[in-house]
């Protein structure tokens, strides 16, 4: 990610990021109802809405994000709540942590990624077998191919690794682009 694209996500976080909702989206329930908990990662997890929703119904979590800004406030947030993670200010295509995770959360950070042949190596790193991702994105349209979102050689990408797409959810995302919600499973 460029330096002044960077700086921008920082500012952001000084006012409310569009993307920054404060609400656990019911994809995200409908994955806790039906798994048990264990450890789990959110890429690009902004001031931490989902993890401290995950660290409530028992996961082991950590967080990631680029935004120095959205971390120190996701750590405040646990520290009100008296729950425990891991927080870190880092790069999702290259960081180091201890273990894997049996689930990788991603609400809008693969769409925006510019290396993502270097995010989906991260991933393989740090998914356990049998984790899963669950990941939203929304899609390029065909007037702007500069801006950030999902194209078919990104989803070619994904099917190449060792993931199994489980389920795909397409609908509009508030502003009307097409998105979806995808849920793959690491085959080894």
């Amino acid at each position: 990610m460029n330096f002044l694209r960077r700086i921008s996500f920082n500012f952001w976080y000084f006012q409310n990021p569009p993307w920054d909702s404060g609400i656990t989206p019911p994809e995200l329930f409908e994955f806790i109802q039906s798994h048990p908990a264990g450890r789990a990662i959110d890429l690009g997890c902004g001031t931490g809405t989902n993890i401290i929703t995950l660290a409530k119904t028992g996961w082991q979590v950590t967080g990631i994000d680029f935004a120095a800004r959205a971390i120190q406030i996701a750590k405040r947030k646990f520290k009100q709540q008296n729950l425990q993670a891991q927080l870190l200010v880092g790069d999702v295509t290259n960081f180091k942590v201890n273990s894997q995770f049996d689930l990788v959360l991603d609400i809008g950070c693969f769409h925006g990624i510019e290396n993502k042949a270097d995010y989906l190596t991260q991933l393989d790193k740090i998914l356990a077998p049998n984790g899963f991702w669950l990941m939203y994105g929304f899609f390029k349209t065909d007037s702007d191919h500069s801006a950030p979102g999902l194209a078919d050689a990104e989803l070619n990408m994904i099917s190449a690794q060792a993931l199994t797409q489980l389920s795909r959810r397409d609908s509009p995302d508030k502003r009307g682009r097409p998105s979806a919600w995808f849920l793959y499973q690491k085959s080894k």
